[in-house]
């Protein structure tokens, strides 16, 4: 090959080691939101891929339980990915540096990038390639090594939110099982407690679910509850509270629903979601009206206070529910995520009292000790 071709093909290596570099810094060490091509190039594909094997066909244990290795793999395909580039490009390199045919770049590229020596190196150009490139490849597998840590570090502080709540609200988690458990234990206080709870959880969400999207499609090891159902629980019952509760109106609940959506539309703008920036309450949401009466009067055999002006609870409830309600959908789909069905709320069964003397069977004995 001349010269020129020479130099045509190492300028297109060189080219391919930035992209890498650019790609792998960006994705795990930049501590903003940052959209890469090649990251997001890679995920599509192992996605449609997981996709495949996990068809809205199958059942849900079934698919969840395959769902869960997507993001392992994910992790596993970028390493696979950049190594395999900077192989090819490096190969380019070699061959632009001398070596005397594409495959002796080749077998250089592969014997350097594994610090394997077993296709030693001649002359400076040479050298000075093989080990800049066992270097990046080094590189490459410790920003993994470093990354693992930091991504299970925020799983847990994300799950363990999402655990603590199958108490409060059953799994899996309901608007109204949240409200009527706090009935259930004569204990409305604690719900002030509850969203100042996962406001905070939503501010962290909103930062490192941002800066490492692959949290998002970490799944919660609780069969049949998701960090995307939870936080959806969470907000419609404070927007229910807020709404349809005959007691005073909860400003940490309001508070709770602000983080909320603020916290989903910067997943939104990371995923390229549309919704409505500043909505009216004139838009329609997903939650019908006869699914909003049969929480109410799921609530009301419950013994939970309730407003009598049902029209009105509505649109209040469809106030706050705008702000999110298109977001949520759009995570639900995303990640896979079984949706609230309203319907059920006419059919489950109430919690038993809790916290009160005289509800438990006296005729039981306790247990041996």
């Amino acid at each position: 090959m001349t010269i020129f071709g020479r130099v045509v093909l190492g300028l297109l290596g060189a080219a391919i080691v930035v992209w890498v570099l650019d790609a792998a810094v960006r994705t795990f060490l930049l501590p903003r939101v940052a959209s890469v091509r090649l990251s997001r190039a890679v995920a599509g594909t192992v996605r449609r891929l997981f996709s495949a094997i996990a068809s809205e066909g199958r059942p849900y244990l079934q698919r969840d339980r395959r769902l869960a290795l997507y993001p392992p793999v994910l992790l596993l395909s970028y390493q696979a990915s950049w190594l395999s580039l900077s192989f090819l490009a490096f190969g380019l390199l070699f061959f632009a540096a001398g070596a005397p045919s594409i495959a002796h770049g080749f077998e250089l590229s592969g014997s350097s990038l594994f610090t394997l020596g077993t296709t030693p190196a001649s002359g400076p150009g040479e050298m000075a390639l093989s080990y800049l490139e066992a270097a990046i490849g080094l590189t490459l597998l410790a920003l993994l090594i470093a990354f693992i840590p930091t991504l299970y570090a925020a799983f847990q502080r994300r799950e363990l939110s999402v655990t603590r709540l199958s108490v409060r609200a059953g799994v899996p988690a309901t608007p109204w099982g949240i409200l009527e458990i706090a009935h259930s234990v004569d204990d409305y206080g604690r719900l002030d407690e509850l969203w100042r709870e996962w406001e905070s959880w939503f501010i962290e969400l909103r930062e490192t679910h941002t800066t490492l999207t692959i949290l998002n499609f970490y799944r919660t090891p609780i069969p049949g509850q998701t960090w995307v159902g939870s936080a959806t629980a969470v907000l419609d019952a404070a927007a229910l509270y807020n709404a349809a509760v005959d007691l005073p109106p909860s400003a940490s609940a309001g508070l709770c629903i602000r983080s909320g959506w603020l916290a989903l539309r910067g997943l939104a703008d990371y995923f390229r979601v549309d919704y409505p920036h500043d909505p009216d309450g004139t838009e329609q949401i997903t939650i019908g009206r006869d699914e909003f009466e049969l929480a109410l009067a799921h609530l009301e055999r419950s013994g939970l206070p309730l407003i009598a002006d049902h029209e009105q609870a509505w649109l209040d409830f469809v106030g706050w529910r705008v702000n999110y309600d298109a977001i949520i959908e759009a995570l639900h789909e995303l990640t896979s995520s079984p949706r609230h069905d309203w319907h059920t709320a006419g059919t489950q069964p109430l919690f038993a009292p809790s916290n009160r003397r005289g509800t438990h069977d006296k005729t039981r004995a306790h247990p041996a000790s």
